[in-house]
């Protein structure tokens, strides 16, 4: 039984090419699996009944009661659909597709095809990663000609059967060869492979159903992305030929350096200069975080060099889960480069204090443990 292609657009058989053009604009972004992945089947079918309405001479077949996809009508399986288990494949890489009886000529491919997606790129800084951002983006993409409403003519003309290709979209030629007669087929020259032609094209987008343009859109960052995440949306690349679905638009994320952090997937490092006499003695400072908050850094007294403060939920969000990684502080011990003759005083007086000197580190000294420096060395310079 024939399909009932005008149905599947939801048009009567008397539709025009511009109705035709407007219902399944209007069904593909609907049925469009990137907006509505359930209905991807659905969205095939749509896409197959415009093709076939679309092509006059398959759209007479439709309206004479046959359907030109069926079995029986242009060839083994119908339309060329047939391949013999993988063989048409072969037969069409080697010879065109074309005749020997092996599935048919591929036909034209239709003038109204699907858009390629776009990309652009956008820099964010550390607090707009930190607490996600809407922001305005320019692109220049082809949008749908609002003169002809993608058609690509001009008032109320309608495409023609190339003459050409006599509606084939490709050239068939027969060449000689030590295997006999090969038939070759290539895209027509005239039509370009869509099988009509524009005898009265639109005079803005001439003939392409589609023209430049340069728009602002907005888009949303989710807190917590990264460096080379691409954010989509959906519909927002470029117009296809003859006015088809746009393609999406993809936004790629880089990050614009801190003066502050360094960051490592959701975590933050950063780095205190801590006075001498700080780390002998203990300290605490506030240091400014991401999102507007505080972190509260407490450094021990005896702080050693390379001492690690971690504080907990300060980094980043993660992406989608709400859950915020670590900041960590590293201290760097400062030991005065010059001391006035006061300062030197009270240095003198702590140094006679204590019962700390200058030593050569054994492996049996007080810094010789397992995390001092003497048995880092040891193990660094053993490959361990």
């Amino acid at each position: 039984m024939a399909r009932d292609y005008y149905g599947i657009l939801g048009v009567s058989r008397d539709a025009s090419d511009q109705d035709l053009k407007r219902a399944y604009r209007r069904l593909a972004r609907e049925l469009h699996p990137d907006v509505n992945p359930d209905e991807e089947e659905r969205f095939k079918e749509v896409t197959t009944a415009y093709e076939v309405l679309s092509d006059p001479q398959k759209r007479s077949i439709v309206d004479a009661g046959g359907d030109p996809l069926s079995s029986g009508m242009g060839g083994f399986g119908g339309g060329g659909g047939g391949d013999f288990g993988g063989l048409g494949d072969i037969f069409n890489t080697f010879f065109g597709g074309g005749g020997g009886g092996f599935g048919g000529s591929r036909g034209p491919r239709g003038r109204v095809r699907p858009g390629e997606p776009a990309l652009v790129g956008l820099t964010l800084d550390l607090d707009e990663i930190a607490a996600g951002a809407d922001r305005e983006i320019t692109v220049d993409t082809a949008v749908l000609c609002e003169l002809c409403e993608g058609a690509g003519t001009r008032d109320n003309s309608r495409p023609v059967t190339c003459g050409t290709c006599r509606g084939q979209g490709e050239i068939q030629s027969v060449q000689r060869s030590f295997l006999g007669q090969v038939m070759s087929v290539r895209e027509c020259p005239e039509c370009h492979g869509a099988g009509e032609v524009i005898p009265d094209p639109c005079t803005k987008c001439g003939g392409d159903g589609r023209v430049r343009a340069r728009r602002t859109l907005t888009v949303k960052i989710p807190a917590g992305v990264e460096q080379g995440m691409r954010v989509r949306l959906a519909g927002q690349g470029e117009v296809g030929p003859g006015g088809g679905p746009a393609g999406d638009l993809y936004v790629e994320i880089s990050e614009k350096p801190n003066d502050v952090f360094i960051r490592d997937k959701d975590d933050l490092h950063c780095t205190l200069r801590v006075p001498m006499v700080d780390a002998a003695l203990g300290s605490e400072i506030e240091v400014d975080t991401v999102l507007g908050s505080t972190a509260k850094i407490t450094i021990e007294p005896g702080t050693q060099p390379g001492t690690v403060v971690t504080v907990k939920s300060r980094g980043l969000p993660h992406l989608n889960t709400g859950l915020r990684g670590h900041l960590h502080a590293h201290l760097e011990v400062v030991v005065p480069s010059k001391v006035d003759s006061t300062q030197a005083d009270l240095l003198r007086s702590l140094r006679d204090s204590t019962d700390d000197s200058v030593e050569l580190v054994t492996a049996g000294s007080k810094g010789a443990g397992k995390d001092g420096l003497f048995s880092r060395l040891r193990n660094a310079f053993a490959g361990r």
